[in-house]
């Protein structure tokens, strides 16, 4: 009799953006002609670079020629765009990198995902609330996570970032093995300074823990006294894993390349104690389970470091954060407290009331569709967090949709 992995069944619900879709879905149904601006999945809409186009058209016309075309490729990404990446993302700003402590693949979503298959069924999570649903799920999926009571799971150290805490949570008041962050942050769009993160990195190496550090929004960042990388931490090569993306940066969400920096310098420990390398493992893992990101894609992605590439994805961001500038601005006055949008695409917002509700009034009222806080934990109750990510005439339109609908509640 062929089993299940039972701990699917644990899983809460439908993945929070597929109950996103199938709510949407059926208000279209209903209402066909309704306009529909979406502000909730952080879906980029505009074009990639002409400087990554180039490069893609030109990756594919090498294809076509028997003394260019290019198969099966590195596992580990090529060596021209890693060798990119580390100089001008890490060695550049003085950070020690190298480009064989680079992986390129198809997503970071995919990446911190399937990073957990390195450790331990019986390790100490500790895991922000609310958090981007991916690290969470795929533990449960592992085993990881016990039974689900009261909206957590029994065997996480949920980190709450709240109001009070500026939405940075607060250090663990018991040791942890594996430590979840995310800055700037999805959902909250919070950011973490400099002191605070090293007191993370000075924790996991009091405590021998490893940090997964998801950095996928780093571009957004125009405060240049927040850190971009964990990397800008002493100590932080010995107990911290990377993740960025070119989605968000250069609009490759439809395109898919991100990668993932596992320097040689982290271990993690067995059984008895010996120390193992992340990066060889991460390594023999990737080798037998991934075929790679293809040639004119990573193409693509090293032309994102062009000069011409480089002013075209300030330019990107640029227009996103100007997005965020709004919607920051009119939430505001509309009298709700929020945070983010600053240096990240995404705006969290206390709309004061049940966020499913406040989620069904903006699409049902005002054809404007957010993302509940609930959806990403415990903490996001009474939050929803509004994507910068659409034209600014359509959030121009979104907000005055939403001021007309509460002047009139």
């Amino acid at each position: 009799m062929i089993r299940i992995n039972e701990n699917y069944l644990k899983l809460q619900s439908s993945y929070l953006f597929v109950e996103i879709v199938n709510r949407v879905s059926a208000y279209q149904k209903e209402n066909p002609d309704a306009g529909i601006i979406r502000l909730g999945i952080g879906d980029v809409t505009l074009p990639l670079p002409p400087a990554c186009i180039q490069a893609f058209q030109e990756g594919v016309k090498e294809m076509a020629s028997d003394a260019t075309f290019h198969g099966y490729g590195p596992e580990q990404g090529y060596g021209f765009l890693r060798e990119k990446i580390a100089f001008n993302d890490y060695q550049f700003r003085g950070e020690d990198i190298s480009p064989d402590e680079i992986f390129v693949s198809d997503g970071s979503k995919c990446d911190t995902a399937n990073i957990q298959e390195l450790f331990a069924k019986d390790i100490r999570l500790a895991i922000p609330d609310p958090v981007y649903p991916v690290y969470l799920d795929t533990n449960v999926m592992a085993g990881r996570t016990g039974d689900f009571n009261d909206g957590r799971y029994d065997k996480i150290l949920y980190l709450e970032s709240l109001p009070e805490n500026g939405f940075v949570p607060r250090l663990p008041e018991e040791p942890v093995d594996l430590i979840y962050l995310c800055f700037p942050n999805n959902p909250t769009g919070a950011t973490i300074s400099r002191d605070m993160l090293k007191t993370w990195v000075d924790f996991a190496l009091e405590n021998k823990a490893l940090i997964l550090f998801d950095a996928a929004y780093e571009a957004f960042i125009r405060d240049q006294t927040l850190p971009r990388s964990i990397f800008e931490i002493q100590g932080a090569r010995e107990v911290a894993i990377e993740f960025r993306s070119f989605s968000k940066t250069a609009g490759f969400t439809g395109t898919r390349c991100a990668y993932t920096v596992v320097p040689k310098t982290c271990m993690a420990y067995d059984g008895s104690g010996q120390k193992h390398s992340l990066h060889t493992l991460w390594n023999r893992r990737q080798s037998t389970k991934f075929n790679g990101v293809s040639y004119p894609v990573q193409k693509a992605a090293e032309a994102a470091y062009t000069e011409e590439g480089k002013a075209q994805i300030i330019g990107l961001t640029d227009y996103y954060l100007k997005n965020a500038a709004l919607i920051r601005k009119e939430m505001a006055e509309l009298g709700f407290e929020i945070v983010g949008g600053e240096n990240s695409p995404y705006i969290w917002v206390n709309c004061k009331s049940d966020a499913w509700e406040f989620f069904d009034l903006l699409l049902k009222r005002a054809g404007v569709v957010t993302t509940p806080g609930p959806g990403f934990g415990k903490c996001g109750n009474g939050f929803i967090r509004i994507s910068a990510f659409n034209s600014y005439e359509n959030v121009e339109k979104a907000m005055e949709r939403i001021k007309d609908v509460l002047d009139r509640c």
